[in-house]
């Protein structure tokens, strides 16, 4: 029985230091600010934008004209889903006003942008 704790102890610290490397989703470099972080209770729909202008829902690639379509599916409350967009720091700005234009326009109200904390 002693051998099977020691076993599970060791599992047990693996998935303690592999869970927060498997839950960063698409690589990007946040811009930094001052904004305290926001306490969520579910998992909330988030949108990435990487350097290349490429647009990720929830870490699966996918196209602007589709991602109304998209969230809907996702959206279990509907156009009050709070939507997290993440934006890298070199892409363009236009890139994402046009992305969060897009899922406003669709009737989504709550849009928010994601950064990191200032160091």
């Amino acid at each position: 029985m002693t051998p099977f704790i020691d076993v599970m102890l060791v599992l047990l610290i693996i998935f303690m230091v592999a869970a927060p490397l498997i839950a960063t989703g698409v690589p990007l470099d946040l811009p930094q600010t001052g904004a305290k972080p926001i306490n969520v209770d579910q998992k909330p729909v988030t949108i990435a934008i990487d350097s290349k202008g490429q647009i990720f829902l929830q870490d699966q690639p996918t196209l602007e004209p589709d991602l109304v379509m998209k969230l809907q599916g996702l959206a279990k409350q509907g156009f009050d889903e709070r939507i997290y967009v993440r934006g890298d720091r070199m892409v363009d700005y236009g890139r994402v006003a046009s992305v969060m234009s897009t899922i406003t326009s669709a009737g989504f109200k709550r849009v928010a942008l994601v950064t990191e904390p200032a160091r």
